[in-house]
Order: structure tokens, then C-alpha cells, then sequence
């Protein structure tokens, strides 16, 4: 039978401004993923950095935030829930202060390190809270709100960075996040529930390894591009190093006795499916952001405010589709949700494969929106099924693990369409140039002087063959996430249904 869960949430009072402060901390956690990538330029000559080691500043706080992700259950069973996040939120919001006073970038890669450390927690635990908080009808409902601050954080945070920059100075991209955080744990001090603390072992050879391969692959695939990935002796040290930690941890997971994260969570097949669907969703959500910023820089010219302007309709299809689907997701099978929001997903990511550089910002926003609208539809759903059926004793390990393979998603998304964009943009660079011939008809009517050889003529035809070779470029990158969106699809088969899936250990049972 299941056990019941640790807070009644017909006794939680208040119940709709802890909501609030957990998502403020939240919101504040998940806008440091991204806000601080448009300051790097300015941060680079204040702290003396070059443009190769200013990266740090991101690869410590992504290396620090996925190695501590896991620890979330056991310190929040050890510390409490309660009292962990208090200090969660202190921590990240003191070591975002001293961020924005850095002197140089030892200082900030130290202070960057520790606020990762920090902010590890606030998304599992602000995921455990609501579900914890809420009935089990109202799931739906929490994790739209939840899923929002998610999804919407990384789209504005670019945005949000930039115009700080712009209008006041870096030190405010870290600056910002003081009154944030005293608000959250002001609300959350004040009126979240405390739980009785669950004292378990620690297994440190499972964390020493589970944290080996999670933390070399972050680096390797955040260091990839900067080193020309697997020509760099580094990469495959760091490859070899994350192979061997994860083999390794599943050898002991599968084998051990009181390991580090409970093998009985991967016996839920909502929950393991889900881990797959969020990667999936990692992947889609932050490589297209990754990639949409550059290219309306390079190929549209669009400053960062405008930019922020054109992607910002994403942004609120996410909303809409969150604040929609909270509500359908009592009423319409979530399978059928799911698969929706990748269909709609699918839809403009094929609509996005129809860029051109002559076209105006219409498509993009168009796309955009119902990109936002479609991964809206999956997120919550998703979000809510992954933990119908599973035991509310595992619930803070699973947030954790949902939360370190969503980000994994995300960093391996971005890197593959990176490397894609550049090894593709040098492809068709080339094959394109191949028609660049004085005996070529075409490059005679479009420019008689590129035909007789003229250099500025020449270059004039360079810099398009540039810009065409990138936008196919990017093109592909797009029909490539299209199809990662496609082929998810069918797993919405492994879904079960909440209302007919039996819960906690009594599922545990009937998949026995």
C-alpha cells in the first residue's frame, strides 16, 4: 500500500502565497541560466578575462548546478524541506550579490561555483512543494504554474540580460536578484509547511560517481565548441571520465544495497517515460532559443531589444497554452495532450525550416507562438503524469532527477546543434562557392564585375554565399529537431493513465 503523503494539503494554509514565493525563487533560479550569457562581453574587460576564459563563468555555475542536483533528496530528508530551501534561497541570492561585486574572474568563477552550488535545489524542491501542497486533482493546475516560470525563465532571460547591460551595467544581472529572493524567502519563512526530517544513509561511492558523470559531461559538452571538440585530447578525457562514472553508478544502483537514489523510482513507468519525454523537451526548448538569438543578430541585424521583442510572443503562447492545459489536463487524457504539444511543436519547427533571409519577422513570430503554444502542452501534462503513480516517498529524489535530465537535455541539445550549425554552414560554403565561376551565366547577369574578376564584386558575393550557407544551416538544424519532435511521439504510448494507474508501491506491485 502507498504511503501516505507527508503534508495534508487540505491543512496547508495560505496555499496560494507559498505558490508565489516558491515561484519567485524559482523563476529568479532559472533566469540565472540565461541572463548573464548577454553580459559576458562587457564582463570580460571589468574582470580581466579573455574571451576563451569568460566561459568559465558559465561552465562553473552548470558543472556546480548539475553535480548538486541529486543531492536534493537526501539533504532535503536530512535538513528538512523546509529549512533546506530557506537556505537554498539565501545561499543563491547572497552568492548572486557577490557576483555582482566580483573583482576579477577567479572571484566570479569562485562566487558563480557557489551560487550553482545553491540554486542546484530551488527547481526540484519548488516541484515537490506544489505537489506536496496540492490535491492530487489540482496537479494539473500546480505544475501550469510551475511548467511557466520554467519555460518562460529561459525566454526572457536573454532579453532581460541585455537590456540591464545595455541600460545599467552587468553587476545588475546578479544585482537584480536581491529583492527577488528576500521576497521569496520572506513568504516562504512565513508560511511553508515544515516536515518531520528522514534520516538515511548517504552513499557517497554512488554520488562520487554519479556526480564523475554528470559533471564531466557538462563540461565536456560545455567546453566542446572552445576546443574543437574530439580533436582535444580534453574531451575525450572528460567523455572517458563520464562513460566510466555512469557505468559504473548503474553497475552499483542496480546491484548495492541503500544507494544513493533508490533503484524501486525506475520501476514507474510513467516516471521513466517521463525522464524521456523532459529530455526530449530539453532539447527542443533551449537549442531553439540558443539558436534563434544569433541568427536574427547575424543574418537579420537585430539588436538584442528587438530580438527580445521577436521572441517574446513566445513567450506568452507558453503562457497561454499553461494557463489552458492546467485545466484540460482534468478532463482530456493527458496522452492525447502530449501528443498534441509535440504536433504543434513539430508544425513550427517545420515552419521554421522555411526561414529566409528576405523574409520579414512575421514567420518567425508566428512560429514562435506556436512553438510556445505546443511545448506548453507537453510540460504540464508531462509534468503532472510522471508523478501520478509514483510513491510521494520518492517524490523529492524524482524532481531532482527530472530537473538534472531536463538540464542534461538542454546542454546536449544546444551542443548538437552547434556543432551541426558550424560543420553545415562550412559545407555548403563550400558547395555553394563551387558555382562561383566566370563561366557561369548566372554570376555573369547578377555581377559582370564578380565574373571579371573585380575583388569587391568578389567579396560582395562572398558575404551572400555567407549568409545563404548559414541560413541552410540553420534550416537543417531545424528539420533536425523536428524529427527528434516526431520520432518522441510515439512514447506517449508508454503513458499510463492517472485516474486508471494504481499509485505509489501498489504500482510498483502490478508492474511486477
Amino acid at each position: 500500500m502507498a504511503q501516505a503523503p507527508e503534508v495534508d494539503p487540505d491543512a496547508v494554509p495560505h496555499r496560494g502565497l507559498i505558490t508565489i514565493s516558491i515561484m519567485l525563487a524559482t523563476v529568479m533560479q532559472v533566469l540565472d541560466t540565461t541572463i548573464a550569457n548577454v553580459a559576458l562581453p562587457s564582463m570580460t574587460g571589468d574582470l580581466g578575462a579573455s574571451p576563451d576564459t569568460i566561459n568559465w563563468v558559465l561552465t562553473s555555475y552548470i558543472v556546480a548546478a548539475a553535480i548538486m542536483t541529486p543531492m536534493t533528496g537526501w539533504l532535503s530528508d536530512r535538513f528538512g524541506r523546509r529549512e533546506f530551501f530557506l537556505a537554498s534561497v539565501v545561499g543563491f541570492t547572497i552568492f548572486s550579490m557577490l557576483c555582482g561585486m566580483a573583482w576579477n574572474l577567479e572571484s566570479m568563477v569562485v562566487f558563480r561555483l557557489f551560487q550553482g552550488v545553491f540554486g542546484a535545489a530551488i527547481v526540484p524542491l519548488s516541484q515537490t512543494i506544489l505537489l506536496d501542497i496540492n490535491r492530487k486533482e489540482n496537479h494539473g493546475q500546480a505544475m501550469a504554474m510551475w511548467g511557466a516560470g520554467i519555460m518562460v525563465g529561459p525566454i526572457i532571460g536573454p532579453t532581460l540580460g541585455g537590456w540591464l547591460t545595455e541600460s545599467f551595467d552587468w553587476r545588475w544581472v546578479f544585482f537584480i536578484n536581491l529583492p527577488v529572493g528576500i521576497l521569496s524567502f520572506l513568504g516562504a519563512a512565513a508560511y511553508l509547511p515544515r516536515i518531520a526530517r528522514r534520516l538515511r544513509g548517504f552513499d557517497f561511492f554512488g554520488f562520487a560517481m554519479l556526480s564523475l558523470g554528470v559533471g564531466a559531461l557538462q563540461l565536456m559538452l560545455d567546453r566542446g565548441a572552445e576546443v574543437d571538440w574530439f580533436s582535444a585530447a580534453e574531451i575525450w578525457i572528460e567523455l572517458g571520465l563520464s562513460i566510466t562514472g555512469f557505468w559504473i553508478f548503474m553497475i552499483h544502483l542496480m546491484t548495492g544495497r541503500d544507494t544513493f537514489i533508490d533503484a524501486q523510482i525506475f520501476r514507474d513507468r510513467n516516471f521513466v517515460t517521463g525522464l524521456i519525454f523532459i529530455f526530449v523537451v530539453g532539447v527542443i526548448l533551449l537549442a531553439s532559443l540558443a539558436l534563434l538569438p544569433p541568427m536574427l543578430a547575424r543574418l537579420f541585424n537585430h539588436s538584442t531589444t528587438l530580438t527580445g521583442l521577436v521572441m517574446a510572443p513566445r513567450g506568452v503562447g507558453t503562457m497561454i497554452s499553461m494557463i489552458v492545459v492546467g485545466r484540460l489536463v482534468k478532463v482530456i487524457d493527458a496522452r492525447m495532450l502530449v501528443v498534441a504539444g509535440l504536433s504543434l511543436t513539430a508544425w513550427s519547427l517545420h515552419m521554421m525550416a522555411g526561414f529566409s533571409p528576405q523574409m520579414d519577422d512575421r514567420l518567425i513570430i508566428e512560429s514562435g507562438i506556436i512553438q510556445g503554444l505546443g511545448l506548453g502542452l507537453v510540460f504540464v501534462p508531462l509534468s503532472t503524469v510522471a508523478f501520478a503513480t509514483l510513491d510521494p516517498r520518492f517524490r523529492t529524489d524524482a524532481t531532482s532527477l527530472f530537473s538534472l535530465v531536463r538540464n542534461i537535455g538542454s546542454s546536449i541539445g544546444i551542443s548538437i546543434v552547434t556543432v551541426l550549425l558550424t560543420r553545415n554552414a562550412q559545407i555548403n560554403h563550400e558547395v555553394l562557392s563551387g558555382h562561383v565561376s566566370p563561366f557561369n551565366p548566372n554570376l555573369t547577369a547578377i555581377s559582370p564585375d564578380a565574373a571579371a574578376g573585380d575583388p569587391g564584386a568578389l567579396s560582395m558575393i562572398d558575404n551572400l554565399i555567407n549568409q545563404q550557407a548559414l541560413m541552410i544551416s540553420y534550416i537543417n538544424d531545424f528539420k533536425f529537431m523536428m524529427i527528434v519532435t516526431l520520432c518522441a511521439i510515439p512514447l506517449a504510448l508508454l503513458l499510463r493513465k492517472p485516474g486508471q494507474a494504481p499509485s505509489g508501491e501498489a504500482a510498483v506491485a502490478h508492474m511486477d
